[in-house]
């Protein structure tokens, strides 16, 4: 039983079930990680009944992208972190400008590395966080939930589409108030966890995996890859340049190592390098 804005909500949460396997604490190390491992393999088979779902807020953000709008993640605790991981490496993998994908967590940048009590059941403070980046009906909202109950996200959803902002989420959880916020909802069922209710385990799994799905298709689609390359990284290390290289010496069928670095780090990416010279 749940309680949003004064509304009473009743919902099943198959996250919250038990786990099938008991006595965890008598367990070898090895039983442990055998059974952990087993569970972790029934993850990608749920994200793939998912995919029919993820085409359409794929879709979606990827025209929202073409458009000029901004992709925002919100969400608490574990699948807090995991939106913003996803939302970090954005800039680095594609070259793509700072505050292009956002990463908001309830209880702001101290809640990355630890808990902050209470904050994701705020009401209020998710759309709060969301209008300090000015957002407007050009971007789109993904609220992140294993539950699908957490308050601070589903309000904030709901508050995104009365103001006319396209919304999706990503939940494990079938038929749940945040599927009911969001315009595309995302449910990957993975049922109960190994220890019951530790939603950082199959479920954070789960929404890793769409994540990367969900950023990794949306930049294909507007032109960040060519072919099934990086070619718009940022040249931000020694391994990276050596990457690049590597990729226009491929491109240009250049033999030349020293010829193609020097190329690379004239032009500051793969693909101007490759087009300056081509």
């Amino acid at each position: 039983m749940i309680t949003i804005d004064n509304r009473t909500m009743t919902f099943e949460k198959f996250t919250e079930q038990p786990g099938k396997y008991r006595n965890l604490d008598k367990m070898s190390v090895q039983e442990i990680l055998q059974h952990i491992n087993e569970e972790d393999k029934t993850v990608p088979l749920a994200v793939e009944k998912a995919i029919p779902q993820l085409e359409k807020l794929v879709s979606v953000v990827s025209n929202k992208m073409m458009d000029g709008g901004r992709l925002f993640y919100i969400g608490a605790g574990t699948s807090g972190r995991l939106g913003i991981l996803d939302a970090s490496e954005i800039p680095p993998t594609y070259g793509m400008p700072y505050g292009l994908v956002i990463g908001i967590i309830a209880g702001g940048d101290e809640a990355i590395q630890k808990s902050v009590e209470s904050a994701e059941d705020s009401i209020t403070q998710g759309w709060i966080d969301l209008e300090e980046h000015m957002i407007c009906d050009k971007d789109i909202v993904i609220g992140i939930a294993a539950s699908g109950t957490t308050p601070y996200v589903i309000a904030a959803l709901e508050e995104s589409r009365k103001r006319g902002i396209v919304t999706g989420c990503i939940t494990c959880n079938p038929g749940s108030p945040l599927g009911d916020a969001a315009d595309y909802p995302v449910e990957v069922v993975v049922g109960s966890e190994f220890v019951t209710g530790s939603t950082r385990m199959k479920s954070g799994t789960a929404q890793k995996l769409v994540l990367n799905m969900i950023s990794t298709t949306a930049m294909i689609q507007i032109g960040r890859v060519e072919d099934n390359k990086m070619v718009n990284m940022q040249l931000s290390n020694d391994k990276l340049v050596d990457r690049g290289t590597k990729m226009l010496m491929d491109i240009l069928s250049l033999q030349d190592y020293d010829k193609a670095k020097n190329l690379l780090l004239k032009y500051g990416s793969v693909k101007k390098a490759a087009e300056a010279a081509k």
